[in-house]
C-alpha cells in the first residue's frame, strides 16, 4: 500500500512538465498552478474540450491524440488515471529516462507548495464540500490555489492556481491516491463502502484514511459518521467535530427549510452562537458540507461571517444537482452521484422539491460496484416513479460478462433500459413533460444524455 512516498526533488532542475491526459477536470488545475510558477507546460488528449482550449488560452501547446513525439523534450511527465501502461507517450518517457507520475503525486507536492492547504476526503460529498471551502477564501480575499472535482461557477472552473497561501484539494481515496497529500486541515466528511474492489475489507479503507489523517496537522471530522469515528478514536491529532449530535464541536441546532428542498439553521461552537447559516443549494446533506466548511474557519483563522456569507453565495457546482434546462416542460438535473449512498441524497433532495414525478435516469459505473451494491441500487431507484438505466460503464474494468444493467432492472417494477446516450435522451424526449423532474445520475458520461435532452 501507498504511504506518502514524497520526493522533494520532483520538481528540481525540471523546466518542462508534459501532461498526458491534459483535459481532464483534475489535470487543469495542476496545469494551471504551475503555468503560474514559470513552467513549460505541454499537453495532450484524445479529443477537444474547454479545457484544452482554456490550456491553449494560456499558451500551453496542446496536441490532440497521443504520439511518442508528443513528449517532446519534457523534463518530466504527468499522466492521469485513466492512461493505461501501453500509451505510446507513457512508454516513450520511461524508455528515455524521463521522470513520469501519476496526476496525485505531483498534487501531493503542490499540497506542500501552500502553508495552508485543506484536504477534503470522504465517500460523499468532497466536491462539493471543497467547492464551499474555496468559496469561502475565495469571497474573504485569500486567492486560494483550488483544485475541484466539478466546475465552480465563482472561479470559472475546476480549479485556479491562486496567490495566495492557502490551497483546497479535492482528495480522493481511490487507490490511496489521497495518501500523497499532506494538509494543514484535512477532513473527512464520512467513509462507505465504496472501492472495495481494491481496498477488499472496510478495515482496509479505514486504515487509509487514518493514515490521510495522520498526514494533516489538524483533523475535521464528522461526529455523525461511526466509520468516521472508529478512525479518529485510533489516531492523536488536534481535531474539529461536525453533526447534528450534542457530542460535536459544531452542532447544527434549529434547522429549517426556508423553501421546499433548501436549509437553513443555527450553527453552535462549544455551547456558543458561531453563525447562521442559510444555504444556497438544496438537500439536507448540504448542512454536514456547510458545517465541515465551518470548522475550517478556526485553523485558516477566517471569521463566522466568513462561513455564513460563503454558505449563501455558493450555489453548487457542475453536475452536482446541476439544473441543465427542461425538455417539453420537464426540468433536467445532472448529478454525480454513482454509489447507492450519493444516490439516496439525490433522490431525498428530488423528492422534496415537489414535482409530480421524479424520473430517475442512471448509468450504473463500474461492474464491480454495479455487482457488490446491486441490492442497494435497487432499493434507492425504487423511490422514483420511473427508473430509465443505461448499459453499465466499466471506467477502468473489463466486462467479464457476469453482471448486466438488465439484472438491476429486473428488480426495480417498471424500469426501462435503453441501448446508451441518445436512447436516454429520446426517450426522456418521448415520455417526460411538465411537472416531471427529471434526475440524470453517473460519474460517466451521462451529461452528454442530460445536454441532449435541452438542445444542446
Amino acid at each position: 500500500m501507498v504511504y506518502n512516498m514524497f520526493d522533494p526533488k520532483l520538481l528540481e532542475g525540471v523546466k518542462t512538465v508534459h501532461f498526458i491526459g491534459c483535459g481532464g477536470s483534475g489535470t487543469y488545475p495542476l496545469i494551471q498552478i504551475l503555468h503560474s510558477r514559470g513552467f513549460a507546460i505541454t499537453g495532450s488528449d484524445v479529443e477537444e474540450t474547454k479545457n484544452t482550449e482554456a490550456e491553449r488560452a494560456l499558451g500551453v501547446k496542446v496536441m490532440i491524440g497521443h504520439d511518442a513525439a508528443n513528449v517532446g523534450d519534457a523534463d518530466l511527465v504527468v499522466y492521469s488515471a485513466a492512461i493505461h501502461d501501453d500509451n505510446p507517450e507513457l512508454q516513450a518517457a520511461r524508455a528515455r529516462g524521463i521522470k513520469a507520475v501519476e496526476r496525485s503525486v505531483l498534487l501531493g507536492y503542490v499540497s506542500r507548495m501552500h502553508s495552508q492547504t485543506v484536504g477534503v476526503a470522504g465517500t460523499h460529498g468532497k466536491t462539493t464540500t471543497t467547492g464551499m471551502i474555496t468559496t469561502m477564501l475565495e469571497l474573504a480575499g485569500r486567492d486560494p490555489a483550488a483544485v475541484i472535482g466539478g466546475k465552480l461557477p465563482l472561479i470559472d472552473g475546476y480549479g485556479k492556481a491562486g496567490s495566495g497561501q492557502s490551497a483546497v484539494i479535492e482528495a480522493c481515496e481511490y487507490h490511496e491516491t489521497f495518501l500523497n497529500l499532506t494538509c494543514a486541515v484535512g477532513v473527512i466528511l464520512n467513509i462507505d463502502n465504496d472501492h472495495l474492489e481494491y481496498y477488499g475489507t472496510m478495515g482496509k479503507l479505514k486504515l487509509a484514511f487514518q493514515k490521510f489523517a495522520l498526514l494533516s496537522r489538524n483533523v475535521v471530522f464528522n461526529m455523525d459518521d461511526h466509520n468516521t469515528v472508529d478512525v479518529m478514536n485510533t489516531i492523536d491529532r488536534p481535531v474539529l467535530s461536525f453533526g447534528i449530535s450534542e457530542e460535536a464541536r459544531f452542532r447544527a441546532v434549529n434547522i429549517a427549510e426556508y423553501k421546499p428542498g433548501f436549509y437553513e439553521f443555527d450553527v453552535i461552537e462549544l455551547g456558543e452562537f458561531f453563525a447562521h447559516i442559510r444555504l444556497g443549494v438544496p438537500g439536507y446533506h448540504n448542512i454536514y458540507n456547510a458545517l465541515a466548511m465551518c470548522c475550517c474557519v478556526r485553523p485558516l483563522g477566517l471569521k463566522p461571517e466568513d462561513a455564513a456569507r460563503a454558505a449563501e453565495a455558493f450555489h453548487g457546482t457542475g453536475r452536482r444537482f446541476e439544473i441543465k434546462g427542461e425538455c417539453n416542460g420537464a426540468v433536467i438535473v445532472d448529478d454525480y452521484a454513482h454509489h447507492p449512498t450519493e444516490l439516496a441524497a439525490t433522490m431525498k433532495t428530488a423528492r422534496g422539491l415537489g414535482y409530480q414525478r421524479v424520473i430517475a435516469v442512471h448509468q450504473p459505473f463500474t461492474y464491480s460496484r454495479t455487482k457488490m451494491l446491486m441490492d442497494d441500487f435497487a432499493e434507492v431507484l425504487r423511490q422514483a416513479d420511473r427508473v430509465v438505466l443505461l448499459p453499465i460503464m466499466g471506467g477502468r474494468e473489463e466486462d467479464d460478462g457476469t453482471v448486466k444493467a438488465e439484472q438491476l432492472a429486473a428488480k426495480i417494477p417498471g424500469t426501462v433500459v435503453v441501448d446508451g446516450l441518445e436512447g436516454a435522451a429520446d426517450w426522456v424526449k418521448q415520455n417526460a413533460g411538465k411537472g416531471d423532474l427529471v434526475v440524470c445520475m453517473s460519474c460517466g458520461d451521462l451529461y452528454k444524455a442530460a445536454d441532449m435532452m435541452v438542445g444542446r
